[in-house]
């Protein structure tokens, strides 16, 4: 049985004679296209000094002018490392940069010169006898007026070529010499992984066995091993394919739970904790890490959560409730829940979504408060006019006195109606143009804007004998449009003014801290209770109802100072205490 060599040595020395075969032929080409393109150079370079040299000489080829051709070839062959000669059409060396032309032979047989002499480009590489070396001779024809005057020839020695192109090649076999050895090691590891395929099939089969799926086996040149190694493969990245879809729909999955506003739960079929997104963390304040594993009861002490889950468990179908966390502030939950199953239909866990709907509940209470107090302030003048109407209607109207007065009645509660009216236009104008941003603000001195306030609040403050005090550095200037905030601060002023008894101040002050502009608006007057001072800004929200229809307004003017503030991107606080008074503070951005 014929013996068999290892795989290792059927591919390695066929490799290097590939190698070694391949580079010596690569530098022979080399070399050759080198020696033929330096020689072609020195040619074209040899050609353009004739032609500069011919330019020079233009109008001097006589032998009455020997001598000077002479010097001039010499001085410039020095100059440029080049030999020159300026030969007539008979042959006669009229000049040369190296020899006395007195003693040099007749040129008109030198090849380049019999080329020249014909017209032609002239090359030919020699032994010069003159200078002992190997030259290339250049020959060009000089011609004036149509006729051949001389000829220039330019020639160099080959051995500065010979010996770049000598360095060329040594270059080139240090290289071929450094590839054959890099060649000679890469081909010898490829060769011998080559010829371990069962080692590498045990090394893959360990990686894949300790996760690394990415790895692919080598497929080896025998038939049974590459069936092997391909099975094996295919067996990878089908476990690479299915795990990496398991792990992107739980990342999924974590990332839309964990994004979510939502508070979400699964909790088991015994009720135990299997995960809490990071909205449910921080509406029961508890962490997911602690939670896990715990029952519901324990985890959350919430007795509508836990019945919500029991019951959603026991009826294995979509439940919806509301859920409220006690406590300051008390917190509304909307619950939706659904059941998940595995393979074989059987319950799992449960799926509770909980929505915090604390703001909604809040904003319907103060829509249905709105509503309610709209209507009860509109109804009140209404049926007072209807009232009033109908009496003049049954007989009044005939009792002069009585009519005058019922009419005076009907014109102010129809007034009454006029303001509410034009106060909710008022603020649904201001509210309209704060959203499109066509609110225009300048930098203006609020001292200016104050002294407006100061003469459109004279009449109301003169009338109870109000001490009205406006206090502000003409330096302060802030963003602001005049108008809105005149409005904004009248409002306040009459305000402080209804609510202040005879004889008390009210001050108007602006001062500047920091990047913020700050009016004050304090008055002497009855003051506000705390639990008020959160809904005061609300459309015809009414501290003492009674008393602030007697003292007038439309319930309006607080609510669009707050707009007016928030249209100037500010904001507006208020201090207050029963008997003491009221401070309102406007913050608005500084100005330049």
């Amino acid at each position: 049985m014929r013996k068999r060599r290892k795989l290792l040595w059927q591919l390695y020395p066929s490799y290097l004679i590939i190698i070694v075969v391949s580079l010596t032929a690569m530098a022979l080409y080399t070399s050759r296209t080198l020696r033929v393109a330096g020689q072609e150079r020195a040619v074209e370079s040899l050609k353009v000094q004739a032609e500069i040299v011919e330019q020079l000489v233009a109008g001097r080829l006589s032998p009455d002018r020997a001598a000077e051709v002479d010097a001039l070839l010499k001085d410039l062959g020095r100059k440029i490392s080049t030999r020159i000669t300026i030969v007539m059409p008979s042959g006669l060396v009229l000049g040369d940069s190296e020899e006395d032309p007195a003693r040099m032979d007749n040129h008109a047989g030198r090849p380049e010169v019999k080329e020249a002499l014909a017209g032609k480009l002239g090359v030919s590489t020699r032994y010069s006898f003159t200078l002992n070396t190997n030259l290339i001779n250049v020959a060009i024809p000089v011609i004036q007026n149509g006729r051949l005057v001389g000829i220039v020839r330019t020639g160099m020695s080959s051995s500065a070529m010979s010996s770049a192109l000598l360095t060329i090649y040594e270059e080139i076999f240090a290289g071929g010499i450094v590839i054959v050895l890099l060649a000679a090691i890469i081909g010898f590891y490829v060769s011998r992984k080559i010829s371990r395929p069962i080692t590498e099939l045990k090394r893959g089969a360990i990686r894949f066995a300790d996760g690394d799926l990415h790895y692919r086996l080598g497929v080896p040149s025998s038939e049974e091993l590459a069936a092997l190694a391909e099975a094996m493969n295919a067996m990878a990245s089908q476990l690479h394919d299915r795990i990496t879809t398991i792990t992107q729909q739980r990342n999924e999955l974590e990332a839309v739970l964990s994004g979510m506003v939502e508070a979400v739960l699964v909790i088991d079929a015994r009720e135990d904790i299997r995960s809490v997104n990071e909205a449910a963390e921080k509406l029961f304040q508890i962490e997911s890490s602690k939670v896990k594993g715990r029952k519901v009861q324990e985890a959350i002490r919430n007795t509508d959560l836990r019945r919500f889950v029991t019951e959603t468990l026991l009826r294995e179908e979509p439940l919806e409730g509301d859920i409220v966390i006690l406590g300051d502030p008390e917190k509304f939950l909307q619950a939706h829940s659904a059941i998940l199953r595995d393979a074989d239909g059987n319950t799992v866990s449960a799926l509770v979504v909980l929505n915090d709907v604390t703001r909604l509940k809040a904003l319907e209470n103060i829509r249905r408060d709105f509503v309610a107090n709209v209507s009860h302030e509109l109804k009140t003048p209404i049926t007072s006019i209807k009232g009033f109407l109908e009496t003049l209607r049954e007989g009044a109207l005939k009792d002069p006195e009585h009519a005058e007065r019922f009419l005076d009645i009907i014109i102010k509660h129809t007034d009454r109606l006029t303001a509410i009216v034009d106060d909710l236009l008022s603020l649904s104008r201001i509210e309209r143009d704060a959203e499109k941003g066509e609110i225009a603000l300048q930098d203006r001195r609020i001292a200016e804007v104050l002294d407006a306030v100061g003469k459109a609040c004279r009449k109301r403050v003169q009338l109870k004998n109000i001490n009205l005090e406006c206090e502000a550095d003409n330096a302060i200037v802030a963003k602001v449009n005049v108008t809105l905030l005149e409005q904004a601060i009248v409002n306040l002023v009459d305000n402080a003014v209804k609510y202040s008894e005879q004889d008390q101040t009210v001050i108007v002050r602006a001062e500047k801290t920091g990047e913020e502009v700050v009016i004050k608006v304090v008055d002497e007057g009855c003051g506000i209770p705390r639990d008020h001072l959160e809904r005061i800004f609300e459309r015809f929200y009414r501290v003492d109802k009674a008393r602030s229809r007697k003292v007038g307004g439309t319930g309006l003017g607080l609510a669009i100072v707050k707009h007016i503030v928030s249209a100037h991107d500010g904001r507006i606080t208020v201090e207050s205490s029963l008997g003491r008074g009221s401070t309102f503070s406007i913050y608005l951005p500084a100005g330049e």
